[in-house]
């Protein structure tokens, strides 16, 4: 039909293929989310990266440790 579809095997591993946005160091509650303090990485249980410019700039509401997924309220 024309229609580009994903693969079942595709569909399984696309929780494992996407990523978020974490901690790249430890980030102190009160601080403000930056591009030296944030990263990306897998799995993508967490805040997209296509919200990179959305979670820059808001001020941490707790500590996080290294690695850890990002949360904004």
């Amino acid at each position: 039909n024309g229609e580009k579809l994903p693969t079942p095997g595709e569909l399984e591993n696309i929780d494992f293929m996407r990523k978020s946005i974490v901690a790249r160091i430890a980030v102190k509650k009160g601080e403000i989310f930056t591009s030296e303090n944030l990263t990306c990485k897998r799995p993508s249980h967490g805040i997209s990266p296509m919200s990179w410019d959305k979670v820059v700039g808001h001020v941490a509401k707790r500590d996080y440790a290294p690695d850890e997924m990002i949360q904004i309220v």
